[in-house]
Parts: structure tokens; sequence; C-alpha cells
């Protein structure tokens, strides 16, 4: 096979395996916390011609020519984000969450500085990390990362146990320059306004990691983290919030100069233009429809969290009503782990994924195989999916997991299912199915 005729072979390979992967999600439960399906009007956006384009800067003020019209479009971005997140400043550039945290991270710390976050088994994200975990703030900035104290009971960050690990990290010379609330396992709202006060009397820059529940937070039914005292939210842009695949940054103008001077020339050279006009259709659309969205993905997370736990499953949160968010998360050690389950659902075309959850590393359990797996609700929901679809979804986690029932059979179900939910709501035109491969090629 001469070189034309092997690139020819995989250059076709490439596109069957991307319808392939259409067709099976367009008949799969697609259940993954940090995932979404864009609407048409996003998809479109980000294949137009500012893909090969340069526009490094600020709009106004850029290193390249030709941006007139990329200029307007993430002016429009940056006015919409301001009114969506009710926030002084927004910069739309970060290409992930993970370099709109690293961004924060330049601008208000100094490698050595000490910072608190959540450790991974309680919530916390590798962006959070300790360097001995490749995370992003120890690996990356050099901080010396402290976790808050949490409660498993409660899900959720110990107060008044997080003020005294404080107080003795300033007697030990090690006072924090910076406090990381967020989470990737996020059930409840986090204390900001019970710690703030504390916090700002100490000096303490407060930021707040939205990256999961940032279109809850967009659509009022989740927490409001600038108003409760955080100095500044980050987020993804492709989770709770359905656009495409990207970072964003919301605070006050005082900190407007630092935090843009941080992400360019700092973090980011392009910024993927693009997804920038993605992230402007999503955000209009979550202007428009994201109020009833929001509140009926979390109307979904407790219906499924409860039917869950009405079969017997270990619901995390059972506390405060097992979630208040997009997530529900079980325990599943019982049933071989979260890495075996896992592989179980998703050759029942059931796709989740297995987690760390409280406990876990002083259990001896890794992340291969954790004690628990983690879902979402955001993406049937933006399929139009309710209340009863959650009560059939929990009989075909109990049918997989604990009966053990053949896989054939579930996926049949679940095709059938998908069926009745092909189109994305929540948007101005929702004409084409959700999962349908767009060609362009002509042929």
């Amino acid at each position: 096979m001469d070189e034309y005729e092997f690139a020819k072979e995989k250059y076709e390979k490439v596109f069957e395996l991307l319808e392939e992967h259409h067709r099976w999600f367009s008949e799969a439960l697609t259940l993954i916390a940090s995932e979404n399906v864009p609407s048409e009007a996003v998809k479109e956006a980000i294949i137009t011609d500012f893909m090969s384009r340069y526009a490094e800067g600020w709009p106004g003020d850029r290193v390249y020519a030709g941006c007139k019209y990329i200029d307007q479009v993430e002016l429009t971005a940056i006015e919409l984000g301001k009114k969506l997140f009710e926030a002084e400043h927004v910069d739309v550039r970060p290409i992930a969450g993970v370099t709109a945290n690293l961004s924060v991270y330049t601008a208000f710390t100094e490698p050595g500085d000490t910072i608190v976050s959540l450790a991974i088994p309680n919530g916390g994200h590798i962006t959070y990390g300790k360097k001995e975990l490749g995370g992003t703030a120890g690996a990356v900035r050099g901080l010396n990362v402290e976790n808050f104290p949490f409660d498993p009971e409660e899900m959720n960050i110990d107060v008044d146990k997080t003020k005294t690990m404080i107080e003795k990290l300033k007697s030990a010379g090690k006072k924090p320059k910076m406090v990381v609330f967020g989470g990737s396992l996020f059930l409840f709202p986090h204390p900001i306004k019970d710690l703030a006060p504390y916090l700002k009397s100490e000096g303490i820059f407060i930021m707040y990691d939205g990256a999961h529940v940032l279109g809850l937070i967009a659509g009022g039914e989740f927490q409001q983290p600038l108003k409760e005292g955080a100095d500044v939210m980050t987020g993804s842009t492709h989770k709770t919030l359905p656009g495409p695949q990207g970072g964003v940054i919301a605070s006050f103008e005082i900190y407007a100069e630092k935090l843009k001077n941080a992400v360019f020339p700092s973090n980011v050279s392009n910024h993927h233009l693009h997804h920038v006009a993605g992230k402007a259709i999503a955000f209009a659309e979550m202007l428009a429809f994201g109020k009833q969205y929001a509140k009926d993905v979390i109307r979904n997370a407790q219906k499924l969290a409860e039917a869950l736990a009405e079969k017997g499953f270990k619901v995390l949160g059972e506390k405060h009503g097992y979630t208040k968010s997009h997530q529900v998360v079980i325990d599943v050690w019982d049933f071989g782990g979260g890495g075996v389950v896992e592989k179980e659902l998703e050759e029942a075309n059931i796709i989740v994924n297995r987690n760390l959850i409280p406990g876990d590393i002083k259990s001896g359990r890794h992340f291969k195989n954790p004690g628990g797996i983690r879902m979402g609700v955001q993406e049937i929901t933006r399929l139009g999916m309710g209340p009863s679809e959650m009560e059939e979804i929990a009989e075909l986690l109990y049918r997989v997991i604990v009966k053990k029932e053949d896989k054939a059979e579930i996926k049949k179900r679940i095709k059938e299912l998908k069926t009745q939910f092909p189109k994305v709501k929540y948007a101005f035109e929702s004409k084409r199915d959700a999962y349908e491969y767009i060609k362009i090629r002509l042929k």
C-alpha cells in the first residue's frame, strides 16, 4: 500500500468512526455529568471560518489584523456573559476550565503560596490538586494545597473546622492566599456566605469554580457566588451550560486588568474564536431559556436520586434530599466498584463515569475502580425528558447493576426511549436531531 492509499484509508476510517459515534449516542442514555448536547445553532457557529483565524489580545487591541467581525462577536459574548452571570467583568477567551483556573492562580497567587480546596475524593477537581497528584495548582503553578475539612454526611465543607484549620495554618506561617470553592462532585451549594466574612477579614482571596454548575447558576437555581462573596468565578461552557467546550471567567471591574493579563499572554495565545462564537450563542440561549432549564435539571436529578434510593441504592447526600444540582452519586462498592459498574452500564448503552467518593482513599480504593459512579441529568433534560423518564432510568440502572439482566434487552428499550426525544429543547431553533451527523463533504 502506497502513502496515498494508506492516507485515504485512514481518512475514510475517521469519518466512519465519527458517524458510528453519532449513531451510538443517539441510542444511548448519556449521563456523564460533565457533558451536554449543544444546539444546532451552537454547532453552526463553531464550524465557521472563525476556526481558522487568530486574534490574540483583547477586542480592539489585537496582535493580528482581520478581526473586525471577530471583535464584534467577542464583545457580544462578553455583553451576554455579564448579563447572564450578573458580573462586571467577563472573559470568554479561556479555552477550557483548566486555563480559566490557571489564569486566576496566575493573577492572584505566587509559587509557594498556600491555597485551600476540596480533596479529590470529596469532590475536588484536579485543577486545584496537590503537586504529588499532578494537580494544576501544585504541579503547574507551584502552590501548596491544603484541603477543606469535609463532612460526608452533609456532603459539604465544614465551616467551623475550616476556620480552625486556617487559624492553625496562620500559626504555622502558612496563611492561605486563596480558597477555592466548587468541585467536580458537587451536590449542594458551598457555604460561601458562611465563610466569606471571615475569609475577607483575613485578606484571603475567594475563587469559585463553577465548571459543573454554571448553567444552574445562570438559570438562578443553584447559588450566586459573586453575590455571596466570591471575588471571581470560573467555569466550563459545556457542562450544565450547554455550549462548546471552553472556559469563562466572571468577576468585578477591580480585578479586570489583572485577569485579562493573566489570560493573555500568560495562559492563552489564540483563543479558539469559533468557540467564542459558540459561547455567545449558548449564552443567548441561556438568557432566553435558562431559568426553566435549570429548574427542570434539578427536578430531574432529585427524582432520579429518589427513585434509585427506593430501589435500595446507596445514594449520597440523603440528609439533604440527595442533590440540589444536576448530579446524582451512588456508592456501588457492593456491586464490584465504580470501574466495574461503569463498564457494565456502557455495555448496555448507559454512559456514566466512575468516581472517587468520600472514604475511598482511606479504604485503599483507586480511581480506576473507586466506590462510586457519578451521573448528570443535564443532557437528557435538554432532550426533554422529565420525572417519569427518571423513574424508568432508575429501573434500567437497577436491571443492569443489581439484576444483571440481558444487556441486549436493555439496549433495545433505551433505543425505543431515545426515539421519543430526538431533538434539543431550550433553544431558539430545533429542527435537526440532537445527535444527527451533519455532513459537509459533497459526494
